[in-house]
């Protein structure tokens, strides 16, 4: 089981994702635990202020590093457990991170718990990402206004290789690689004297020649260690 604890500032926006299909089941199972955490909580002045303006000028604001400081603090104490060493990982979503990608996910199964730190606005204070966070992640080359569509693009992309998860181990593209598929009806007619039709060979019931039109279109990739 992995518990992902995710801070941010807009925690409603994960609710309707969480709580639909194979992540819900996860769920159900006790295979994943998700908990969403308002960075607000953590913060000790009445207008429970996460931002401020950057030193050394410059637009946007920035957020502090106390609050992310105390959630991580009391997130990591709420899984400590003398009898069994519980391995947590602090990540950091960034543009500046190293590239999420496959390898990243198996790796990340290895723990026991994911605090997910979600920026917003100019960036996070970088004494976060120096002294709170294990590491940054980016999941792509480009700019999102937040890291909460990378938390759960993270939390998916792990949970997927947890087993049981998913109905199929062969479910994951990773070993069955990935490559044009087909369902009824066998012909589709958008208008008339226009026909898209299934490859007859996806018709033939021959699977050695299904597996070969299948690997020629994508061949199936090797995961990484």
């Amino acid at each position: 089981m992995v518990r992902f604890d995710i801070i941010t500032i807009f925690p409603e926006v994960f609710g309707s994702y969480f709580n639909q299909s194979i992540l819900q089941r996860a769920q159900k199972k006790g295979l994943i635990k998700v908990f969403l955490h308002n960075l607000r909580d953590y913060t000790t002045d009445k207008h429970k202020t996460v931002d401020d303006s950057p030193y050394g000028g410059g637009p946007g604001m920035v957020f502090k590093i106390e609050p992310v400081y105390q959630a991580v603090k009391k997130l990591k104490s709420k899984v400590k457990n003398k009898k069994s060493k519980i391995k947590t990982r602090v990540v950091l979503f960034s543009t500046r991170g190293k590239k999420f990608d496959e390898k990243t996910a198996r790796r990340f199964l290895q723990y026991q718990q994911l605090i997910l730190v979600c920026g917003r606005y100019e960036g996070v204070d970088e004494r976060v990402a120096k002294y709170v966070a294990d590491e940054e992640i980016s999941v792509g080359d480009f700019v999102l206004a937040g890291g909460e569509l990378a938390a759960m693009m993270v939390v998916e992309a792990v949970a997927r290789f947890i087993p049981g998860v998913l109905g199929k181990k062969e479910s994951l593209e990773s070993i069955k690689g990935s490559y044009p598929v087909y369902t009824r009806p066998e012909v589709f007619s958008p208008r008339r004297g226009v026909k898209w039709s299934v490859p007859k060979v996806l018709l033939s019931g021959d699977h050695k020649k299904i597996e070969q039109w299948r690997k020629i279109r994508r061949p199936i990739p090797k995961p990484e260690d």
